[in-house]
């Protein structure tokens, strides 16, 4: 079976391709790492480009490639600079795999298609209706319609997989910054957290990824994905002390004052993502492909720091 991945340069996508090193894999994208010994084309995400060549003999397309988040946009429209490739990018690429007979085409989402937060206790489904609300979360979405009708027109078979937040070794950004805090492990006022988020380990993703390749009940589902263990801010920091080799120093302040402080500094942004709940049930991921995220939480964040020694 040939597999052609896009996106092999990112976060996701590099840990797949190295996970799929046994198989037959082709890389799309505008270039490779060294380490990746696949074949390479140079192609780019967009409406005018001819994948035809590359298309050829492929049994499944697993499209990880996406205009992520942008921080500090400069884009005059930063919708339409999101469609450009989450929407319009991806259709092209999708049409032509059709074309080719791709058996397969593996959507990597976004559970923003879902929305932003949820109520404590209220996870999010795969069956729910769909609300984002941000200019990546909005492309997701109508990139998961428009390959959902063309699968139906088609025959080609959709899997569409909605992670929350990945972490793993060599994350970026928030999680990154958090891991800086947990090793300096300075006392912070965050010992009093009780909200609830589901995270997902990069290797539990990958697994799904790679479960979902061939899998015979995976074809025109959509999949939410996570580590199945939900947790609290403060917990996670507390993890993430641990694994860093130290006791963790949290001190329990009150969610209600650290929003009165976020407020009057003009940080309530912050502190909302600190202390608001995103939760996701995957249930019908485990029931429909017999699937269990392999690596636990602890496991996942003592593994951020594999290389850090």
């Amino acid at each position: 079976m040939t597999i052609l991945v896009t996106g092999h340069t990112g976060f996701v996508g590099k840990a797949l391709v190295a996970a799929l090193s046994a198989k037959e894999v082709r890389l799309v994208g505008r270039s490779k790492l060294e380490q990746q010994s696949s074949v390479f084309f140079k192609k780019a995400l967009d409406t005018n480009e001819q994948f035809s060549d590359c298309l050829v003999g492929v049994a499944v397309v697993v499209h990880a490639a996406a205009r992520v988040h942008v921080m500090d946009d400069t884009a005059t429209d930063p919708l339409e600079a999101y469609r450009a490739v989450n929407v319009f990018g991806t259709l092209n690429l999708a049409k032509q795999a059709a074309a080719a007979g791709v058996k397969r085409f593996i959507f990597i989402s976004s559970i923003k298609v879902n929305g932003e937060g949820t109520s404590l206790g209220k996870p999010y489904t795969p069956f729910d209706q769909v609300n984002a609300s941000d200019p990546y979360g909005i492309s997701k979405a109508e990139a998961e319609q428009a390959l959902q009708k063309l699968a139906s027109e088609t025959g080609m078979e959709l899997v569409i997989i909605r992670p929350p937040l990945v972490y793993g070794l060599g994350v970026k950004a928030n999680f990154a910054a958090m891991l800086k805090v947990a090793q300096k492990n300075l006392p912070l006022p965050l010992g009093a957290i009780n909200n609830k988020r589901s995270i997902v380990a990069l290797d539990n993703l990958v697994d799904l990824i790679i479960t979902c390749i061939d899998h015979p009940k995976a074809g025109n589902q959509t999949f939410l994905v996570s580590d199945d263990q939900d947790v609290s801010t403060t917990e996670l920091l507390q993890m993430m002390t641990r694994a860093a080799g130290k006791t963790p120093w949290l001190m329990p302040v009150p969610v209600s004052w650290l929003k009165l402080a976020a407020k009057l500094a003009g940080k309530q942004a912050v502190i909302d993502r600190l202390c608001g709940n995103l939760q996701v049930d995957i249930s019908h991921t485990k029931d429909t492909l017999g699937w269990r995220p392999p690596v636990t939480v602890e496991e996942g964040i003592a593994r951020c720091f594999a290389a850090k020694g």
